[in-house]
């Protein structure tokens, strides 16, 4: 307890005060805290832009915190800067250069072009030429243009009456050449109507030769004799209780799958065209596009003899069901008969264009022909003369074929029709609509 007493007492220093930020501008006087250093009046940067004069204190009071939240806002001095600024002092002015005036000039140029070409695409424009070419009188503009077809007059007929829309002088343009528009497409179906009938009750043929008519009373003879045994063939078929109908096709189905290649050969130095087997099948004919047929043996696959005698080449090469003579078509436009020493027997000229397919008569003594002049021919064999110039499709005509019997004939064409006609009587007795391609058949 003595040391204690003895010891020295030690006092803890006063702290300093805490040194205070005044809240408050330049200007405005405060009491510094007792022992603290007063904060100096221009160490703080100006709160406002300098040169503008605060009136009151609500800045002050919003620095502070002290401003009532309920009273409306006051407005900012440096907002009250900027517009007083802008209100005196105009803003600058950029002068555009000519490269630029010049392409905003070309972009409202195209915009416009667009904007007209929609409109003209929305137009109704008359299909009928007759019409058009009055409204292109109506409106002072030639009727047709050197070298113009239907479709370009319309679309110029389009094109003007565009830009009449985008004038806003459509309406009453339209409104003139109606009733004349109507008038004229009355009178049009009035004319057209009147040719139908015309067509309708007038029949149209061509006179054949005297030779053509012999020719169609020999083919109905032979094909009423090969009908006939045709029929009576069928009759006996189905009368037969020995025939079985699905036990043939096993046996026919049965020969197919054991069939396998014997031999490959190559036939020419251009691609093949057409081949064709003899009637007794020892023959084998090859057309190519060299200008070229050539024969060969069918159990040796050597070639025998090669026919030449076609200046394009050739397109199609059939042998006669009769005897074994066999004819070619080429596109030099025309068809040849041929011996099987190579010897030219006779040559069929007259198609205007390249010849596609060829058939022979199922009696020999006739040869049918498809062109793409759009017609087919019937010749004579053994006189070489043209018997039959037939019409019929509206594109080329590309195949041809005999039924059986010899009555009748089919051909097919780039048109996607194909037509059978009656030998004996010349007609069109049918036509087979719905392919969309062009159309080669057999028969």
């Amino acid at each position: 307890m003595d040391d204690l007493q003895q010891r020295p007492m030690y006092t803890t220093p006063p702290l300093a005060p805490l040194p205070t930020i005044p809240t408050h501008p330049p200007g405005i006087v405060t009491t510094p805290a007792p022992g603290s250093t007063p904060f100096p009046a221009t160490s703080l940067p100006p709160l406002h832009p300098p040169g503008v004069t605060v009136a009151d204190d609500s800045f002050m009071a919003e620095a502070d915190g002290a401003q009532d939240t309920t009273a409306p806002a006051p407005k900012s001095p440096v907002r009250n800067v900027l517009v007083r600024r802008a209100n005196e002092e105009p803003a600058a002015e950029y002068e555009a250069s000519e490269e630029s005036r010049k392409a905003k000039e070309r972009q409202e140029q195209a915009i416009q072009q667009i904007m007209l070409n929609r409109r003209a695409k929305a137009l109704a424009v008359p299909t009928n030429d007759a019409i058009v070419r009055s409204r292109l009188r109506s409106l002072d503009q030639p009727i047709t243009l050197f070298g113009e077809r239907e479709m370009e007059r319309r679309e110029r007929l389009r094109a003007l009456m565009a830009q009449l829309d985008a004038n806003g002088e459509l309406d009453r343009f339209l409104a003139s050449t109606h009733a004349f528009g109507a008038a004229l497409a009355e009178d049009i179906a009035a004319k057209e109507e009147e040719r139908m009938e015309e067509v309708q009750t007038a029949p149209f043929f061509t006179e054949g030769p005297p030779a053509l008519l012999q020719t169609r009373i020999d083919i109905m003879k032979y094909s009423l004799s090969r009908a006939a045994s045709r029929i009576m063939r069928m009759k006996q078929k189905r009368e037969n209780p020995d025939e079985d109908e699905d036990a043939e096709l096993d046996y026919v189905l049965e020969r197919m799958s054991n069939i396998s290649m014997n031999c490959s050969q190559i036939g020419d130095d251009r691609p093949l065209s057409s081949c064709a087997f003899s009637p007794d099948g020892d023959i084998l004919a090859t057309s190519g596009w060299s200008g070229v047929t050539k024969l060969w043996a069918v159990d040796t696959m050597e070639r025998t003899i090669t026919l030449r005698g076609h200046t394009e080449r050739v397109t199609s090469v059939v042998f006669s069901p009769t005897n074994k003579n066999l004819a070619t078509a080429s596109a030099d436009r025309t068809a040849i008969l041929w011996g099987l020493d190579g010897s030219c027997l006779k040559k069929f000229e007259g198609h205007l264009d390249r010849l596609a397919r060829l058939a022979f008569h199922p009696s020999g003594a006739y040869l049918g022909t498809a062109s793409f002049d759009k017609t087919w021919r019937l010749w004579d064999v053994n006189t070489g003369i043209e018997l039959l110039l037939q019409e019929g499709h509206s594109r080329s005509v590309y195949g041809i074929a005999f039924q059986c019997d010899g009555s009748l004939v089919a051909t097919g064409g780039l048109d996607a029709l194909a037509r059978v006609w009656d030998l004996r009587t010349g007609r069109s007795i049918l036509a087979l609509e719905g392919h969309v391609k062009p159309v080669s058949l057999y028969w």
